[in-house]
């Protein structure tokens, strides 16, 4: 592990000594190279950065915090300093990651999980942060497992939907909206009945190891919950072999729009599956271009802004999502999407319609 860490900050130091000073962005990635959300989302992201005339450089932080701010204060303080930082709030290093940029020089941008209240009280207004864009979390949450009940097959009066959840890190700010979306859809059926949830830390492994022991527990259950696709396929690995078939015996629902998940969706093996936020990364560069252009962000939708990319993909959306790996640039022409000389009543058109015109 130790090793790891050392790599990435010489690799960090190598690559971006060479790199041409003019907009320059380093994205501080916090998944592992191993997860398909995160290398789709630099995927995006490159793509963006191509069109865009963006050097970019992405370095991951295999879920270790520390990882992370090492590699902030390197590109903070170090010699060979971006001129943009973006970097997401994953357990919470974002106050940190700002400490270390006073008087740096360097513009910070947020993305996917932004400063909490408490956090933004503390620290106050900066104005080398120039904006965040999040996804609709929350609403993420709500709707897989309202779409869940819904496909659920009807139960008599007086009966219960037996429901599992499986989260990610109780410290990361997107696992817990989409659990107050979860039970915000769980207050509007009570004839659902969640029996427990747990936390699996975004792992496929970990959600298959306990959901091996809860099915033992709760035999009844036919509503699996999860916060992502690596959790799902997980919990539907154990239940499968438990004899259960998943989108019959057991609905399950995911988050991400990974190949694997897709496919589920179209095979029909998961009955919900919401998705999008990958494209976040790719969409704030779009604004960071436009920043060193002299655009004021403000003026555009606000400097804080969340986003709705979480929607539910149904099968057709599914097919035409996996048929959109063999596209250019994903098919979007980024330039175009600019403020620069719009009227102010122009909005960013950041969602999946953009995405899959």
């Amino acid at each position: 592990m130790l090793k790891i860490f050392h790599l990435s900050l010489l690799l960090f130091g190598a690559v971006f000594a060479t790199v041409a000073r003019a907009e320059s962005v380093l994205f501080l990635n916090p998944g592992s190279t191993q997860e398909a959300f995160w290398i789709s989302y630099s995927q995006f992201m490159q793509a963006a950065a191509h069109d865009l005339g963006i050097d970019l450089q992405i370095l991951y932080s295999q879920r270790q915090p520390e990882l992370t701010l090492a590699q902030a204060r390197l590109a903070l303080q170090g010699p060979n300093r971006p001129d943009y930082l973006m970097f997401v709030n994953e357990q919470y290093v974002a106050p940190q990651i700002l400490r270390l940029a006073q008087n740096s020089g360097v513009k910070l941008f947020i993305v996917n999980a932004a400063l909490t209240p408490n956090q933004q009280a503390l620290l106050g207004e900066r104005a080398d942060r120039i904006g965040s864009l999040v996804p609709n979390d929350e609403e993420g949450g709500y709707l897989m497992m309202k779409e869940l009940i819904r496909q659920h097959r009807p139960v008599p009066v007086g009966e219960t939907i037996e429901a599992l959840a499986f989260s990610g890190l109780k410290i990361t700010p997107s696992a817990q909206l989409r659990e107050k979306g979860m039970q915000r859809a769980l207050a509007e059926h009570p004839q659902v009945r969640l029996r427990q949830l747990v936390y699996s830390g975004w792992t496929q492994e970990r959600a298959y190891e306990q959901a091996r022991q809860l099915i033992g527990r709760y035999p009844g259950v036919s509503l699996v919950w999860a916060a992502n696709d690596e959790m799902a396929f997980g919990a539907m690995r154990a239940f499968s072999e438990a004899g259960k078939v998943p989108g019959k015996d057991t609905l399950f629902s995911a988050v991400n729009t990974s190949a694997a998940a897709l496919q589920a969706v179209v095979d029909g093996r998961l009955s919900a599956l919401v998705g999008g936020h990958f494209t976040l990364g790719g969409w704030a560069l779009v604004e960071l271009h436009d920043d060193s252009l002299g655009v004021d962000l403000k003026q555009y939708g606000g400097r804080d802004r969340q986003v709705p990319l979480l929607q539910l993909i149904d099968k057709a959306h599914a097919r035409q999502m996996l048929a959109m790996g063999d596209t250019p640039n994903y098919g979007v022409n980024f330039r175009k999407l600019s403020a620069k000389g719009r009227p102010a009543s122009y909005r960013y058109p950041f969602n999946l319609q953009t995405l899959m015109r």
